[in-house]
């Protein structure tokens, strides 16, 4: 009976550790507006940082001024980059078939 249920146990194991969607050999594949919507989440995060620093007084109230437009700048680029592909119709991701 442990045997059997050892057995089982080892095809339960093997099963959890090498099935399909943890394989590191199949994956899907990333579009550019999926690049865009991470990088725009990253900018908006680094925003959101800076703006608590700055109110710690970690930054001068310059060096806060060209970092923030500089992503402010950055963040309207990946979101025109963003609704132009979307206007041309290339969402979402694609899988590896």
């Amino acid at each position: 009976m442990g045997a059997i249920a050892g057995l089982v146990l080892t095809v339960a194991i093997f099963l959890f550790i090498f099935w399909p969607e943890r394989n590191p050999f199949f994956q899907a594949d990333k579009t550019r507006v999926d690049y865009l919507r991470e990088r725009k989440d990253a900018i908006y995060d680094n925003l959101r940082d800076l703006n608590f620093e700055y109110l710690a007084g970690k930054y001068p109230e310059q060096d806060y001024t060209e970092q923030r437009t500089g992503l402010e700048d950055e963040a309207a680029r990946v979101i025109a980059e963003i609704d132009r592909l979307n206007a041309r119709g290339e969402v979402g991701r694609r899988s590896r078939a």
